[in-house]
């Protein structure tokens, strides 16, 4: 560790988003390295060097002290610095060069002005001790004071807290995370414990312990035994889908992650300790437990607030309609039938508050909600209708088999901005009827979200199929609500007539049924092949053949693995991009982190990102945010950004996100979820037994619209159909959605009522 008093000089690179900069530094250090210093001689005979760090003042107003270490860059030796505070001259000068340089939240050159000419040089300490007696300057009123009070307390704790987490190498947005977190003091409860990063989502509990252990920290500090019993339960949840966790699980495998870096038999941790922690965590309200489960605070008000709403849909009672005439009228404008199950589900979406569709492809859920959607405007034309979905490719979809231009993303629907982003009340969502399609996607966060921001009165009518894939985020709403009892349900077993000369909605519902013997034919093909090896190499050669009748966005490979051997996703991808896309020194590339995209590469966002700016082939802004999952095409490539198309909307990524992206010619089946392609290619291969089940196959056939290409060997077939993996999360939405209605249904009081307090 190194440090160096330097200023500013300028701006060689800077990224709005990340804070990250570039920066030409000045100093009168003779100990700059001599390799490390620019070799131009400048007027003021001080050395020049390069610096690279985090959010660092843009402003020669000030000096500061560096620390951190110099290190080899791309463009030759540089200072990395880990931390830096101001220096400001005790002069008028200085203090009014450095509240003026726009450090300081609230401030700006002409108060800045007002404040040194009232205070002098006892200006910082007034700020800072005695922020009162700014209100004697003219113009300063108390909400201005506040302005400038939160403004330096806020920049001078994230400046804290960068120094203190500086072998963290943390960005200032994660600085900022962990300000929002723990407030003003934050840096104070790190200095006696880092454990206490492990209560903030995003911070895993064997990072921080490693730095800790590296550094010789207490292995039995007890928040150390805290932040394990965290990250287990965090990981049960991300990783797993769980909602709680049983604490003796949670206890069994905390003690097992505590000990695994403590060899010395008798100095490793014991189950008590553990066990006095953990109620420790629950007496002090940083988990629930109910009935021995251990929930996060907020994962357990997520789930019985979202329980609570359901069963008060349950229980409204709208007009009765008569259907009927309305229904005669829409089957003769639209030319369609309807089935009596079908018949079914429209008058449900009318007769109930709250109402599901199921069933697989080809049994008509489109044209029910063209039905639905047509009779709702014919019979309340002055009603908002709102159409949602959890992707973006799924509400693009959706708009297009309705015929609604509206329907968007259930985050842009509810305005949300990541899970931190929370439900206000006061602005529930504009709509009196919500029709939200794909809807086993939806997770526990996103369906409390959806939930409690129905206006009330508002319809709502739930589209979906039941035997995908569970959603990537944490809960199993989908089928909780559906096996509750209490939610009327439509489930549609009858594929129709548009999808009768198609093999891939019959097969889909063998697979569903479990029978591995299949329909095959021109649109359902097995290609056999004996290992591995053979079955990348034909799974290539299908895609390129499929190339020369379609578009790349028409073609998609689904593996189960994103690893491990030839035919995972990222093995095809980077096989593929070598043979139709291979470098040319006419095609320009971008690279960084072992990632390499070239123009007209197929590539897909891997996290949800909502932040980012969107924008037309005019470079007018229409919109903002990309979603895990969304596909898009690389359509340009400059110095240091790359800009992608996701279906006419562009976005650019700098060089430090291009980490957000991934090749998409091959992606995983876990991560089609929400989309629907032409052709879809799957390996089958024994090898990938560990994640070959019955509703994993189901879900990437049935993203199939016009023909399915299964390459490998039969026996991974058989495997896949007659293994159903269905597993079952933790979670007692359903239980508790039974448990409200019960009490709801008897009219206990909200508050005082035994049941309902049992149902929470």
């Amino acid at each position: 560790m190194s440090s160096i008093v330097a200023a500013y000089d300028k701006t060689l690179f800077y990224n709005e988003a990340g804070k990250y900069c570039v920066l030409r530094l000045k100093t009168a250090d003779p100990m700059v390295p001599e390799e490390a210093r620019d070799r131009y001689r400048f007027a003021d005979h001080l050395i020049r060097f390069v610096a690279v760090g985090y959010d660092l003042p843009r402003t020669d107003a000030i000096k500061m002290e560096l620390d951190g270490s110099w290190v080899n860059g791309k463009h030759g030796p540089q200072f990395q610095v880990d931390g830096w505070r101001e220096l400001v001259p005790p002069t008028i000068e200085g203090i009014l060069g450095y509240l003026s340089s726009g450090l300081l939240k609230g401030i700006g050159p002409k108060t800045a002005g007002e404040i040194v000419q009232r205070f002098g040089t006892d200006s910082l300490n007034v700020i800072e001790h005695q922020p009162e007696k700014l209100l004697e300057i003219k113009g300063i009123t108390e909400d201005k004071l506040e302005e400038i009070k939160t403004g330096y307390a806020e920049s001078k704790a994230v400046r804290d807290l960068m120094t203190v987490l500086a072998p963290f190498k943390l960005t200032p947005k994660t600085a900022m995370k962990i300000y929002d977190h723990f407030g003003p003091d934050g840096a104070a409860l790190l200095r006696k414990s880092f454990y206490q990063l492990c209560q903030i989502p995003g911070f895993g509990f064997k990072k921080v312990d490693a730095i800790v252990v590296k550094s010789g920290g207490d292995l039995h500090d007890p928040m150390r035994v805290r932040g394990a019993l965290f990250y287990v339960l965090e990981k049960s949840r991300t990783e797993g889908g769980h909602l709680y966790l049983e604490a003796e699980k949670l206890l069994g495998e905390a003690l097992t992650l505590l000990n695994e870096k403590i060899p010395q038999l008798d100095q490793r941790l014991q189950r008590p300790q553990l066990e006095r922690e953990l109620r420790a965590m629950v007496e002090t309200n940083v988990v629930v437990s109910k009935r021995g489960s251990i929930y996060l605070p907020h994962v357990f008000a997520q789930e019985s607030e979202t329980a609570r709403k359901v069963a008060e849909l349950v229980l409204e009672r709208p007009e009765p309609v008569d259907l009927r005439p309305v229904m005669e009228r829409i089957k003769g404008r639209l030319g369609i039938t309807l089935s009596p199950m079908q018949y079914r589900a429209v008058e449900m979406a009318f007769c109930h508050s709250l109402s599901i569709i199921t069933g697989g492809p080809g049994t008509g859920k489109s044209t029910i909600l063209k039905a639905v959607i047509e009779a709702y405007r014919e019979m309340y034309p002055e009603d908002t209708i709102a159409l949602g979905a959890p992707t973006g490719k799924a509400s693009r979809r959706m708009a297009e088999t309705t015929g609604m231009d509206s329907a968007a993303t259930l985050h842009s629907l509810l305005g949300l901005h990541g899970e931190d982003a929370g439900w206000q009340e006061k602005r529930p969502l504009n709509a009196d009827f919500l029709i939200v399609d794909e809807a086993s996607m939806v997770d526990m966060w996103l369906a409390h979200q959806m939930f409690m921001r129905l206006k009330k009165g508002a319809k709502l009518l739930i589209v979906g199929d039941a035997d995908q894939l569970e959603s990537v985020g944490p809960g199993s709403v989908f089928r909780e609500l559906i096996q509750c009892g209490l939610v009327p349900v439509t489930v549609l077993d009858q594929i129709f007539r548009q999808a009768e000369d198609s093999r891939i909605a019959y097969n889909a519902k063998f697979i569903k049924e479990g029978t591995p013997e299949l329909y095959y034919g021109q649109d359902f093909a097995f290609v056999t092949a004996e290992d591995q090896a053979q079955t990348a190499g034909l799974i290539r050669r299908i895609y390129r053949k499929a190339l020369k009748t379609a578009s790349i966005e028409q073609v998609q490979i689904l593996s189960p693995f994103r690893e491990r051997g030839e035919a995972s996703a990222n093995s095809l991808n980077a096989a593929i991009q070598a043979e139709i896309n291979p470098p040319d020194i006419t095609k320009p590339e971008l690279s960084n982190g072992g990632r390499m995209f070239r123009l007209w590469d197929r590539v897909m966002q891997t996290k949800n990102d909502y932040d980012v700016t969107l924008y037309d082939e005019d470079g007018g802004q229409v919109g903002a945010g990309v979603f895990n999952g969304e596909v898009g095409i690389v359509s340009g490539v400059q110095p240091g950004t790359l800009t992608v198309c996701f279906d006419g909307r562009y976005a650019d990524y700098p060089l430090e996100s291009l980490g957000e992206l991934e090749l998409a010619y091959a992606t995983t089946i876990h991560k089609s979820q929400g989309s629907e392609y032409d052709t879809v290619i799957i390996p089958m291969l024994p090898s990938h037994k560990i994640l070959l089940s019955r509703n994993l196959f189901y879900t990437a056939v049935t993203r199939a619209k016009r023909r399915v290409a299964l390459v490998g060997m039969k026996r991974a077939l058989y495997m896949a159909v007659r293994k159903d993996s269905t597993g079952k999360r933790n979670t007692l939405l359903g239980e508790r959605v039974q448990l409200y209605y019960q009490a709801l249904a008897r009219q206990s009081a909200p508050d005082s009522g035994e049941e309902l307090k049992n149902a929470s």
